[in-house]
């Protein structure tokens, strides 16, 4: 299968990796495209808000959309976003042979604040911020206007990313540590479970034909991608901290931690807003995570720890 990844960062440079290793033929897309080539896969400097420099890019089967604004604001965002993958899709829609499957990473940020309440595919969406929004309207952009153009669109909304090099143990274990809870998925599952619905192909299988046509998981349609456990902050905290064999961070209320007065607008919203990412859906389709829960994806970072203090 000839899959193109359109933003070759951190969850698409390890699924160009993947796929390639599973002998698919992937081409990575971004501005620079040095790490691609870094990773032996193929590359193409490409912006996605300029449609022109997206004429480059290759006939493909499937592409996957994992472009990221750079933490920049909701103008930034939509460019990328809304814009980017507009131009995209319009840039495949033109050819000859379009792709099959459009894959968009989106986020579970789209929810905003539910009361800690259990939150899936099903459940209303609630962006509270012009950034969220943009991203709710790019979902739309991902199946609709996909759709209209004779691609198939799946949306994967991914709860909150970390590993390598996005581990946050000082956070934790220095604190304080808010109360609240903690959705997340392992950068190795968030693109493995991209790598499973356009292969139909687990964690725990290999092989099959690279030639066979993009598998049917979830076309038109939104998954969550998340592990199996959201956890308690506090409970995790003090986890970390005793596995590093340091002692356990200072606790704040979320009631305590706003009555500082020191938090950004931005940071005062991601403490109000509270929910639990169900996976169901991507558990029922067969993806089975190689990290079910952070216990299991923060043992690196543990280790990493331990020896540092060793040394």
């Amino acid at each position: 299968m000839r899959v193109t990844v359109v933003g070759a960062g951190y969850v698409g440079l390890a699924l160009c990796r993947r796929l390639d290793g599973l002998g698919h033929e992937v081409t990575g897309v971004r501005r620079s495209p040095a790490p691609v080539r870094e990773a032996g896969v193929s590359a193409v400097a490409a912006d996605v808000t300029d449609p022109e420099t997206l004429e480059a890019l290759p006939d493909a089967d499937a592409v996957v959309f994992a472009a990221s604004s750079g933490g920049r604001g909701a103008d930034a965002a939509r460019r990328v976003f809304v814009d980017g993958l507009r131009n995209t899709i319009r840039t495949y829609a033109d050819r000859s042979s379009p792709p099959d499957r459009l894959v968009y990473t989106s986020s579970t940020g789209v929810y905003g604040d539910h009361d800690g309440d259990w939150v899936d595919e099903d459940t209303s969406l609630d962006p509270q911020t012009e950034k969220t929004e943009v991203l709710v309207e790019a979902e739309r952009v991902a199946v609709e206007t996909a759709g209209e153009a004779g691609i198939d669109g799946t949306v994967a909304r991914f709860a909150g990313l970390y590993g390598p090099e996005r581990y946050r143990l000082s956070r934790y274990l220095e604190g304080p540590v808010t109360e609240g809870y903690l959705n997340s998925v392992h950068r190795d599952d968030a693109a493995g479970a991209v790598a499973f619905l356009l292969t139909g192909r687990s964690n725990e299988e290999s092989g099959g034909d690279p030639r066979a046509r993009p598998a049917d998981h979830a076309r038109g349609e939104v998954v969550v991608v998340a592990d199996d456990e959201p956890v308690d902050k506090w409970s995790f905290a003090d986890w970390l901290a005793d596995e590093c064999g340091v002692e356990r961070p200072d606790k704040r209320t979320k009631a305590e931690r706003l009555a500082a007065g020191d938090l950004s607008a931005a940071a005062r919203r991601r403490i109000q807003t509270s929910k639990r990412v169900d996976n169901a859906k991507l558990r029922g389709l067969g993806y089975d995570p190689e990290y079910p829960t952070v216990h299991e994806g923060y043992r690196a970072a543990v280790a990493d720890h331990r020896a540092a203090d060793d040394g």
